[in-house]
């Protein structure tokens, strides 16, 4: 996300940004992972970081709306295998599943068939499925 190359190229943390910036670290956590999408924010929460981090509104809405158009292409309309295994990882994550080892080595799989073997999707779109998926980190 844009919010996270402009942290590295200012060298800064997101709890920096937080207290430059006047909004809640715990917001920026959620605009940076993902949990809650820039667009939805409130403007003076954007027009804040935009502020905070020498740069645009417009920059970052517009690269928010980028990432979330990115997001609905990568992650649907895949072949049927690799939509299955996603679609079932996701509902073990969001309900606690006790077999999440095996749905992420499914998941593992499947990026890896749809990439290497079925030359299904691009490298980039399988390193955006792990990126997401599988190498995050465990809450």
């Amino acid at each position: 996300m844009i919010i996270d190359e402009l942290l590295q190229r200012r060298g800064i943390t997101k709890y920096r940004l937080a207290v430059d910036a006047g909004v809640p670290h715990a917001t920026l956590n959620d605009i940076c992972s993902g949990k809650t999408r820039l667009e939805k924010c409130s403007a003076e929460t954007v027009y804040k970081l935009a502020k905070a981090l020498g740069g645009s509104v417009e920059l970052l809405v517009e690269s928010g709306l980028r990432a979330a158009q990115r997001e609905r292409s990568y992650e649907y309309g895949l072949p049927e295998y690799l939509q299955h295994d996603l679609d079932a990882y996701k509902e073990g994550l969001a309900h606690g599943s006790d077999l999440m080892d095996c749905l992420w080595g499914e998941l593992y799989g499947s990026i890896n068939i749809a990439e290497v073997s079925d030359d299904a999707i691009t490298p980039e779109h399988a390193d955006y499925l792990r990126q997401k998926y599988l190498w995050r980190t465990q809450r």
